[in-house]
């Protein structure tokens, strides 16, 4: 018995070892970076747990912003931790460190393995790297054209008109217990008629059609609302629930439903039709001879239009509920932003396409709003080599810290946006420093570089109308409950703006109230 329990106590010691070893030579490179020594490596447990010195950094430091920078006095910090195996993480909360990084695609690649959980269908462009990234974005760039943004315009107001119309019509007030429904919903909408030239309704109930378990509206619902469940757990962990269970038939469905679509798009265009949806676009330039690129298979684009239309839905839905929320938490900043929203809807004017540009504090109000909640967190890179970043530390001296190969690098976007380096009051809701001069390079809401978001303008064009048309029509306050009486401004902002963490930033609970203007 004792012979049996020898290998493996002397397996384990020699792995313990192993990690102390490897342990101490990282903290050992990383010895004139100040920052964190851990037990837990950030991908993974760690985003289950609490920050606990010596053992975990945290599923939460993204809400401490700027102040692990500004504790250690210097915008890169490097988190070296031990399990499950040795890792050195530099994280980045400098301008121009930023502009470094994201610059040199080649030196700083995306370690695309941590995204392997986003390819449910295959390869895309999010899970790509090199030659096979290139090929993905110049077949793609093309789906997102100037003809789409305009589909996204009308198709919003469309979806708009019908909420009024149809779902709040004679009603002075709509109580929201949570409003991040509301604009989940709007996006979900958009998306189906922008993306998938397909419309849907506010009170949809209609059965799934032959050959289906679930309408194209519920299974995009649902696939939708559970990306993060479906990149964690495998297809026959989740059969264990019942929950997973409809997620796996939600999963299934979309899946039938897109390949329904790209033989009906074939068909369209070998009649001479078009389409200005994300996916009819993508299904063109896919077949190759538009940009000189091998061809994108079925499950490519099928993997493709999923990762772009479903993270442009949960980044646009979380920013809208946000921005609904400091609107009615500064009242002033509403009546300012309708001031503008009425005098280019004049009456019963809709939001012209033409005006987006000219309606600048509509857009400082997203931007404002991405700012202080930009929907991805951070964003990682590895050093394809050794090299060396330089930056100033707050003391104003010169540092050069040595990265070496194989390192990971994370863009802390959080830290970026609230850095007083760049922002006056940073932690302040103030749309007005988006007009005139600004820090352009201290804000990346979508990345930036190469490997920026290549939906941007779509979620941005959706963002305004929804905006647009909410202030103009009704007016945004917080719904008063009895046991927050007495609270103060910086106490409701507080419990207004707790988050949970999935694929992006969400707020865990907004009640709002949504009150007709006369």
């Amino acid at each position: 018995m004792q012979t049996y329990l020898v290998v493996p106590l002397t397996l384990f010691v020699i792995f313990i070892l192993k990690r102390i070893v490897e342990f101490r030579n990282a903290s050992h490179a990383s010895k004139n970076v100040p920052g964190f020594r851990i037990l837990l490596n950030l991908f993974g447990l760690n985003n289950l747990l609490p920050r606990i010195p010596g053992v975990a950094y945290g599923k939460a430091a993204p809400l401490l912003k700027h102040s692990d920078f500004a504790h250690f006095g210097c915008d890169i910090i490097s988190i070296v931790s031990a399990v499950p195996k040795a890792q050195t993480i530099f994280m980045l909360a400098d301008a121009n460190l930023f502009k470094v990084v994201v610059g040199s695609r080649f030196q700083f690649p995306k370690p695309y393995e941590l995204y392997n959980g986003l390819s449910f269908w295959g390869e895309n462009l999010v899970v790509s790297e090199g030659d096979g990234w290139k090929r993905h974005r110049k077949i793609s760039a093309p789906a997102f054209s100037e003809s789409n943004n305009k589909l996204v315009w009308q198709e919003t107001i469309s979806v708009m008109q019908e909420l009024f119309d149809n779902v709040w019509g004679d009603q002075e007030q709509i109580v929201m217990d949570h409003a991040l429904h509301l604009p989940f919903m709007i996006a979900l909408f958009v998306i189906g008629a922008a993306g998938f030239g397909r419309k849907m309704s506010w009170n949809d109930t209609r059965a799934p059609p032959t050959g289906h378990k679930m309408n194209f509206q519920d299974a995009l619902e649902h696939s939708s609302a559970n990306i993060p469940l479906k990149a964690l757990f495998p297809t026959w962990m989740l059969r264990l629930t019942e929950r997973g269970r409809k997620i796996n038939i939600a999963y299934e469905e979309i899946e039938k439903y897109m390949l329904e679509m790209v033989y009906e798009g074939k068909i369209a265009r070998a009649s001479g039709g078009s389409r200005h949806d994300l996916f009819s676009k993508l299904l063109e330039a896919s077949e190759g001879d538009m940009t000189g690129e091998k061809a994108l298979t079925e499950t490519e684009v099928i993997s493709n239009i999923f990762v772009f239309l479903f993270a442009g839905h949960e980044t646009t839905a979380h920013t809208l509920c946000f921005a609904f929320a400091l609107l009615a938490l500064y009242p002033d900043e509403q009546e300012r932003l309708l001031e503008e929203v009425i005098k280019y809807t004049p009456g019963d004017k809709l939001p012209m396409y033409e005006d987006a540009h000219s309606m600048t504090y509509l857009t400082a109000v997203i931007n404002e709003t991405l700012r202080l909640y930009p929907p991805v967190v951070a964003v990682p890179k590895r050093a394809a080599e050794d090299t060396t970043l330089v930056t100033t530390n707050h003391a104003g001296d010169s540092i050069s810290v040595a990265i070496p190969k194989g390192s990971l690098i994370a863009l802390n976007f959080c830290a970026l946006h609230y850095n007083p380096k760049y922002w006056e009051n940073p932690h302040a809701f103030n749309p007005s420093r988006f007009l005139g001069d600004w820090p352009r390079d201290a804000f990346m809401p979508f990345s930036a570089g190469a490997r920026s978001c290549i939906g941007r303008r779509f979620a941005e064009l959706e963002s305004m109308v929804v905006l647009a048309m909410i202030i103009k029509n009704y007016k945004i306050t917080i719904k008063e409950e009895p046991q927050f009486a007495g609270e103060t401004l910086e106490q409701t902002k507080e419990r207004i703006f707790q988050l949970t963490f999935g694929v992006t930033q969400t707020p865990k609970r907004v009640p709002l109230v949504f009150t007709k203007r006369v």
